[in-house]
C-alpha cells in the first residue's frame, strides 16, 4: 500500500504549564490585598473607641493593661445616658438633620431646575451668587447669621439650627449640572403631551437624577448630624441640645474626661449613620461611583 493513504503524524504540541492556583487567585484578588490593609487602618480609630468604652478609667491610663480589657464593663453605656439627656439629644438630631434634608432637597432641586432649563435675567449673576456660599466657609457667616436670628427671636429654638441651611448652593450646582446632562428632547416630548414644569421635573428630570440626589443627601445627613459649632452658638438649654454637643458635655466634666463613658457616648453618636450604611451600602456606593447621567 502506498504511503499516500498514511498521512504522516502531527507533531505534539507542547503547552505551557499551567499556572500555579495560588498565583492566579492573588491577580484575581489583587486589589482585595491592596484595600485590605487601608481598611484596616480607616477601622483602627472605629474599633479603639469601642474597645475604650468597654474599659475602666484605671485601664484607659494603664500602660501595664493590655489593648482589651480584663473584664468589658457594659454598664459604661447606661451611666453614659444617665449622665446627660442623649435620648433627648437623638431626638433633637433627627429632627434638625431630617428637616434639613428635606428643604433642601426641595429648594435644590427647584434651583437647579430653573439655573438648567429656563431662561430669566439675571440668571448669570444670580447662579455665581449661589456658587458663592461654596466659596466661603461656614464660619465666615456664623456672626451675621446669628444676629439675623436673634433680630427673628429664634435664638434658643430647634429652628435656629435649621433655617440657616435650608438651601445649598453646593447642592444646587450638582444637581444642576445633572439636569443639564439629561436630553432635552425628553422635556419637550413631555410638553408636547401637555405636561408643564413640574410635571416634568418630577416625571423627566427625577427619576434621572436620583444617584447625584442620594450622593448630596448622604453629604447632607453626615454634615449636619455631626455639627457642633453652631448648634452649640444658637443653643443653651438642654432641651434642644443635639448629640455632638452631649459629647461636649461629657469631656468638659468638672473631674476631667471620662473616657470610657466618652468613647460609649462616641459610639452612640455614630451608630445611626454606621447602621444606615450597612443597610444602603450597595445604593451609597453607587450613587457616587454614577453621579450624573451618562
Amino acid at each position: 500500500m502506498s504511503d499516500a493513504t498514511h498521512p504522516a503524524p502531527v507533531p505534539a504540541v507542547s503547552r505551557p504549564a499551567p499556572r500555579p492556583r495560588w498565583r492566579k487567585l492573588a491577580r484575581q484578588n489583587a486589589l482585595h490585598l491592596l484595600m485590605a490593609p487601608l481598611a484596616l487602618l480607616w477601622l483602627s480609630p472605629l474599633i479603639w473607641i469601642l474597645v475604650t468604652s468597654l474599659k475602666t478609667n484605671t485601664e484607659v491610663f494603664d500602660q501595664a493593661a493590655g489593648f482589651l480589657p480584663a473584664s468589658p464593663k457594659f454598664s459604661n453605656y447606661p451611666s453614659t445616658l444617665s449622665v446627660a439627656p442623649f435620648g433627648t439629644y437623638l431626638i433633637n438630631s433627627v429632627i434638625v438633620t431630617a428637616t434639613i434634608l428635606a428643604c433642601q432637597l426641595v429648594t435644590i432641586t427647584l434651583a437647579a431646575y430653573a439655573f438648567a432649563r429656563l431662561t430669566f435675567p439675571g440668571k448669570g449673576l444670580l447662579f455665581t451668587l449661589f456658587l458663592l456660599q461654596v466659596m466661603f466657609p461656614i464660619y465666615a457667616i456664623f456672626l451675621t447669621n446669628f444676629v439675623t436670628l436673634r433680630e427673628m427671636g429664634l435664638v434658643n429654638t430647634i429652628p435656629a439650627m435649621i433655617v440657616p441651611f435650608v438651601a445649598s448652593g453646593y447642592g444646587t450646582f450638582m444637581l444642576r449640572q445633572s439636569f443639564r446632562q439629561v436630553p432635552s428632547e425628553l422635556s419637550d416630548a413631555a410638553r408636547l403631551d401637555g405636561c408643564g414644569h413640574m410635571a416634568i421635573l418630577w416625571h423627566v428630570y427625577l427619576p434621572l437624577v436620583k444617584p447625584t440626589l442620594i450622593a448630596f443627601g448622604i453629604i447632607s445627613v453626615v454634615t449636619h448630624w455631626n455639627d457642633y459649632m453652631w448648634p452649640l452658638l444658637v443653643t443653651n438649654s438642654e432641651g434642644i441640645r443635639t448629640l455632638p454637643i452631649g459629647l461636649g458635655l461629657l469631656a468638659k466634666a468638672d473631674s476631667g474626661a471620662d473616657w470610657p463613658r466618652l468613647m460609649a457616648g462616641t459610639t452612640i453618636v455614630v451608630s445611626p449613620l454606621l447602621i444606615l450604611f450597612v443597610i444602603f451600602q450597595r445604593r451609597f456606593i453607587d450613587s457616587f461611583m454614577h453621579t450624573g447621567v451618562k
